[in-house]
């Protein structure tokens, strides 16, 4: 973060000092909103959650060494700015850093492959110069500012990812961090309980090309030629529009995609300004569309065809638990996908084991599945869906994790194949470990995956035991 006075941070949030003995203090760390990560220099945010109230944490968090703390009350014998609403405030602070850097600002949304695409605009980026990223899936009203908030004078390229769970939100956060390119990946059907259908989804994605300046102000959306849903937010925005896919007309496109390796996809890259090869680290097929997705961005950031098909080559997952792949010292290969799901993102998955698995002859694939969240009606036909999908693309062995929606999985892979041992239906994780160590063998790929609730990562841990960095209690 740049380094800010307290007077100037309480200007710029509306706040209110309280028990500070010295307003001329600077803020050179990071805004935290956990005690445990306060460095010297940090400014300690205190929320009040459902749980914890970060007010009980504030004396805690000056001692090591937090400048101040932004609260809505204040706490005695701590240096404070009190504001009416911590979010609101660190969100207020956001867009003040940010407008005083003038860092090119990318923003990135979609249903699904949002985190993945990041780290690889990321990756791609970093090459070109100073760059900032979103940490994981830290995409809301309190993510994005955290991270737009550890930029400082030397950054470069600032790339955000941001999430949605309704209309307005991406609006809100464009407004703290407006970017000059903004990409939309697709629209699925993650969350659509709570939009009501894909129609409000787009609604709702559409706002981060609307938040664009003008072509002639440098404005670029780059937007998913393969999406018809995406492709028509051409008509929203005021931005130059760059589009990406596999459609004839896109102005970045893949040809001649194939997997190789064992499930990692090569293609050549075509763009306006030359092709070249890539060939990925990651596994599955639907990294295509996210790669070209980042050699857009990449493209329009100045990089030339040949430093973005490096870049994509040699980009790694920097997030947990997606698509996350450890070979045990016997032979099993565990996918690690467990961080969140939905239909798409399950689709695609499968569909990654299964070229996995026929990289060797004879090796079998196992997919642990467990509910995805958010479907409101569409949940059982979901749910059906994807354990026929399972039977359809010859999976070696389902296990269902969980209840009622998992209960849906096992039932349409039986309904799909008539299957008996090859689907089964356990209660939770412990039962689905119980059963995976007791019928692995040598050779086997393991695809564990759901809804972040459901806690499959326990269950990849499991398996896990003893190899290397991920060992350690699985519950």
């Amino acid at each position: 973060m740049i380094a800010l006075s307290l007077t100037e941070i309480a200007g710029l949030v509306g706040g209110q000092p309280h028990d500070i003995p010295d307003l001329d203090l600077k803020v050179t760390g990071p805004v935290v909103i956990d005690s445990r990560e306060v460095r010297p220099g940090s400014l300690f945010a205190a929320l009040a959650g459902e749980r914890v109230d970060g007010h009980d944490f504030a004396h805690g968090a000056v001692e090591a060494g937090a400048v101040a703390v932004l609260a809505t009350r204040p706490v005695d014998q701590v240096p404070t700015i009190v504001v009416p609403d911590v979010i609101a405030a660190m969100g207020a602070l956001a867009r003040a850093v940010v407008k005083r850097l003038g860092t090119s600002v990318v923003a990135l949304t979609g249903s699904a492959g949002k985190t993945s695409t990041k780290d690889l605009i990321a990756q791609a980026l970093q090459r070109h110069g100073p760059t900032v990223w979103t940490p994981g899936s830290l995409n809301n009203e309190i993510g994005l500012p955290l991270t737009a908030l550890t930029a400082d004078e030397t950054t470069e390229h600032l790339v955000l990812e941001m999430g949605a769970r309704g209309k307005g939100h991406i609006r809100y956060l464009t407004d703290l961090t407006p970017p000059r390119i903004g990409l939309v990946l697709n629209v699925g059907t993650a969350h659509i309980g709570e939009f009501g259908g894909r129609e409000a989804i787009a609604e709702a994605k559409g706002e981060l090309v609307e938040a664009l300046p003008a072509a002639e102000d440098g404005g670029v959306a780059v937007l998913n030629a393969d999406d018809p849903l995406v492709r028509a937010m051409a008509s929203r925005t005021a931005a130059r529009t760059v589009l990406f896919g596999e459609s004839e007309d896109a102005d970045v496109r893949a040809v001649n995609v194939r997997l190789a390796d064992g499930g990692r996809p090569a293609f050549t890259l075509h763009t306006p300004t030359g092709c070249s090869e890539v060939t990925m680290r990651l596994y599955g097929e639907h990294h295509v569309s996210n790669a070209l997705a980042a050699a857009a961005v990449a493209h329009e950031s100045g990089m030339s065809v040949d430093e973005i098909a490096v870049a994509l080559s040699e980009a790694g997952q920097l997030s947990r638990w997606r698509m996350e792949v450890t070979e045990r010292s016997d032979g099993v290969t565990v996918v690690n996908d467990a961080y969140n799901a939905n239909p798409e993102s399950m689709r695609a998955a499968l569909r990654a084991l299964v070229a996995m698995g026929a990289a060797t002859p004879g090796r079998r694939t196992w997919a642990v599945l467990g509910r995805m969240a958010e479907l409101g009606e569409e949940s059982l036909a979901e749910h059906d869906a994807v354990g026929r999908l399972a039977v359809r693309l010859n999976v070696s062995k389902l296990v269902a994790v969980g209840g009622q929606e998992a209960a849906w999985l096992d039932m349409g892979a039986k309904n799909e194949g008539s299957w008996g041992e090859e689907s089964v239906h356990v209660s939770d994780v412990r039962a689905a470990v119980e059963l995976l160590r007791s019928e692995l063998r040598p050779g086997d790929v393991v695809l564990v995956k759901a809804s972040r609730s459901v806690g499959l990562e326990r269950l990849a841990q499991a398996l896990l035991e003893g190899e290397g960095e991920v060992a350690g209690r699985w519950a």
